[in-house]
């Protein structure tokens, strides 16, 4: 039976849609958006959300939301890290809801990450009672999540990300030309102290990465054009990359084959997070993958659905990743 749900996401950097037919097993997501808004520009800490921000944000909601209108039976939106850390977020919520006819809900730093994690593990293929985790670099935050089954067992959420990161160091942007090693010194840095949540976390034996830092690094270790599916990212391949995007000057990084050009200027902070997180759990690997919030979201809403109805435990998708992303 079709159902077809979809997810409209106010993130710090971008402003994304989601349409997914969850009657399957396996999920078939039949249609994907990604508009770089970056609403947290200039945010800090506890600031106010800009009027420009704030404004081609509301744009990028009304554009996707008008590619889906009509075509899902249900429709989630959701907000994550800006949103929570702004003083005025009500009046972009108002806004945004005059435009969705739906309230955007505000998720917490903990309802983030076991939403990553539910969708994220859909590429990890079944589990079979090993510990995984699954991380999603955002541009002002990091979750983690980390469990034996669809539900993560450990939670915590981390006040860093690839925007945030670069604000504080603005020379990671490359707009001054190549990236010098003391400043990437100073970001791992200030990387572990913002990880130190994860330093005491349960050991895991795989793990998955979402977010546009963790694709795109992957799409440039690939050299392909396009989103990546589900790729084993290495440390090596993240050090290498960022060895790369560091060398060149903002204008020639836009060009590097596999960069999405509105994210040139935060991904060598996104990659320092990614390289961190990895190094911080004692990992060599992690699967960065497409699959990610939006599909959890829709996925989480399925399993609540079938164990109220009796249906019995929620499906883990196999080892593919759901139909649809390309």
């Amino acid at each position: 039976m079709s159902k077809r749900y979809a997810v409209i996401s106010v993130g710090t950097n971008s402003t994304r849609m989601l349409l997914a037919d969850v009657g399957f097993d396996v999920p078939h997501v039949d249609a994907t958006g990604s508009i770089g808004t970056r609403i947290g520009e200039g945010l800090g800490s506890e600031g106010q959300l800009g009027a420009e921000p704030m404004r081609r944000t509301l744009d990028a909601i009304g554009q996707l939301y008008r590619q889906v209108r009509g075509k899902y039976v249900k429709l989630f939106a959701i907000a994550t890290s800006a949103l929570r850390r702004a003083g005025n977020g009500d009046e972009f919520l108002e806004r945004a809801r005059d435009i969705l006819g739906a309230p955007v809900r505000v998720l917490s730093g903990e309802e983030e990450a076991e939403a990553s994690y539910r969708g994220a593990i859909t590429a990890l293929g079944p589990l079979r009672g090993e510990r995984v985790a699954a991380i999603d670099i955002g541009g002002g935050s990091t979750e983690y999540a980390a469990g034996t089954s669809t539900k993560p067992e450990q939670v915590f959420s981390c006040e860093i990300g690839a925007v945030r990161l670069t604000e504080a160091l603005p020379a990671l942007a490359g707009r001054d030309g190549a990236v010098d090693a003391e400043t990437i010194e100073r970001a791992r840095k200030m990387v572990r102290e913002a990880l130190a949540p994860l330093h005491g976390s349960e050991p895991v034996e795989r793990a998955a990465f979402v977010g546009g830092s963790a694709t795109t690094a992957a799409a440039i270790a690939r050299a392909r054009k396009g989103t990546v599916d589900s790729y084993p990212l290495s440390r090596a391949e993240l050090q290498a990359v960022l060895a790369r995007l560091c060398a060149l000057s903002l204008d020639d990084r836009k060009k590097v084959v596999g960069m999405r050009p509105q994210r040139a200027d935060i991904l060598p902070a996104g990659i320092v997070v990614l390289d961190t997180v990895l190094e911080t759990l004692k990992l060599d690997t992690a699967v960065a993958t497409a699959a990610d919030l939006l599909l959890g979201v829709v996925l989480q809403h399925r399993d609540a659905t079938a164990t109220s109805a009796g249906e019995g435990k929620p499906v883990i998708a196999g080892s593919r990743t759901p139909k649809g992303f390309t």
